[in-house]
């Protein structure tokens, strides 16, 4: 049975196409997915975002417990600001990439990505057990799964700040903390609505390339904060447009950010996807999960690499074709398609190490028929 967010009821009001993604019924488009790609790049656009995970990690030991749980290290985050980084499990392999917010000195939220929420939230659980009992017995700290009472809507675009502005309570305090909070922040603000003003934690991070907020809320003002933000951008004339998670993931395309279940699997290691300082840091720590595992891959060359592609012919390139040199396959693609901004087919694929040098010319299988590709520097598109 597929779980549904707060929002999906407004979804089928506006017209949206579902899909399946991670368990969770999603609108896939509401019209036009090329429109809605564009409407971000050129604007803003709007999406649900509640399909993720959040788990929250409190205690006076709950830095200490996430260097020990996770890679990155969160003893030096300050307070107001967030990191990317990985779960790995027992082998060493990649379990989820993610993003961790510092609310307080002993609080932390943790953001999985959808499909990995529940399995996110277990590890974590699991290793608080084994760092609390066994490593530093009698620590604090505490681990909550608040994934179901959570919403997230994301606003991103070179207008978002424009659209927050609108509906931002507080005056003049609440629109400095708009305009002030850095990427890879946070802060807190409250959004007016029809319902009265509804208080959210706005982080500005995003997968699409973009300037862009994500507002973490409680599932009952979702509708009336995604509501009070698109009456606000189109007071202010400002092009507000739905999206779903068509244009999301061309969107992270374009910006070269791999998606989990893609690019990033069980099967890959943090050497991978191009994390080896990472594993190498996270290895000086005392406590760490997975250390012999990750001590040997920290070692290891991996026998591919991860690349952009591009075409100058018509045809994309999509996850699981072949790529060739001489008609002999050298690696695989992981994601592509033609790219609604560039104009021109763009891929991602891990290559064989010989054959990664920018401008190197290779052919990808499409149903059958060798097309000329070529690697080039990722991100393929970077705003302004």
């Amino acid at each position: 049975m597929t779980e549904t967010t707060a929002l999906h009821d407004l979804h089928a009001r506006l017209g949206a196409s579902f899909t399946d993604f991670g368990g969770w019924d999603m609108p896939l488009k509401y019209g036009s997915e090329l429109a809605e790609h564009r409407a971000v790049r050129e604007s803003a656009g709007i999406f649900d975002l509640s399909h993720m995970g959040e788990v929250r990690i409190t205690g006076a030991d709950a830095a200490a417990f996430l260097d020990y749980a996770l890679l990155a290290k969160y003893s030096i985050l300050k307070v107001g600001r967030a990191k990317y980084g990985l779960l790995v499990n027992q082998s060493g392999h990649v379990l989820d990439d993610l993003i961790t917010y510092r609310l307080a000195d002993d609080a932390f939220l943790v953001v999985p990505n959808a499909g990995n929420a529940a399995a996110v939230a277990e590890a974590l659980a699991d290793r608080r057990t084994e760092f609390t009992t066994q490593l530093v017995p009698g620590a604090d700290a505490t681990v909550t799964d608040e994934s179901r009472d959570t919403s997230l809507v994301a606003v991103q675009g070179p207008s978002s700040e424009a659209v927050l502005l609108t509906a931002t309570g507080g005056g003049d305090e609440g629109a400095q903390a708009v305009t002030e909070v850095a990427y890879y922040a946070w802060t807190r603000i409250t959004v007016d609505t029809a319902a009265g003003e509804k208080d959210v934690l706005l982080a500005r991070t995003g997968y699409t390339g973009e300037d862009g907020f994500e507002l973490y809320l409680a599932n009952d003002a979702a509708e009336p904060v995604w509501e009070a933000l698109v009456a606000g951008a189109e007071q202010a004339g400002i092009d507000l447009t739905p999206c779903g998670l068509a244009a999301r993931d061309s969107l992270r395309l374009e910006a070269g950010m791999p998606l989990y279940g893609n690019e990033i699997t069980l099967e890959t290691s943090p050497v991978d996807i191009g994390m080896r300082k990472m594993a190498v840091n996270a290895l000086k720590r005392e406590h760490l999960y997975a250390r012999r595992p990750l001590a040997a891959i920290a070692e290891s060359e991996p026998a591919r690499k991860l690349v952009g592609l591009v075409s100058d012919g018509r045809r994309a390139a999509r996850a699981g074709a072949d790529v060739l040199v001489d008609d002999q396959a050298v690696g695989v693609v992981t994601s592509g398609q033609p790219s609604p901004t560039l104009g021109h087919p763009i891929a991602l694929a891990y290559i064989d190490q010989a054959h990664t040098g920018i401008g190197t010319e290779l052919v990808v299988d499409i149903r059958g028929k060798a097309h000329p590709f070529r690697i080039v520097d990722l991100p393929f598109y970077s705003r302004g």
